[in-house]
């Protein structure tokens, strides 16, 4: 079960919004469905990079085994389009 303010892997590319895979973001908000969320994606400075709507399937909670990971965002994805 996903509860908000919980951390979140994105489990499929969100070209959209530059995010891959493997990201991982904080849920924000539920949507009253219960099938969608509300996810703020930060950069490692602690800014928000996006916040973005993503549907039940499209993410998963992340575990206590698992760490983050760093990558570059290009230039096309440093100004979201969400």
């Amino acid at each position: 079960m996903i509860r908000e303010f919980e951390p979140v892997v994105f489990t499929v590319d969100l070209p959209q919004y530059g995010l891959l895979a493997g990201d991982v973001g904080t849920v924000a908000d539920i949507h009253p469905s219960g099938k969608a969320y509300e996810v703020e994606v930060f950069r490692v400075d602690g800014s928000t990079y996006d916040v973005v709507t993503v549907q039940e399937g499209q993410i998963r909670p992340a575990t206590k085994n698992e760490v983050t990971h760093a990558r570059t965002i290009t230039p096309a994805e440093a100004a979201p389009q969400g």
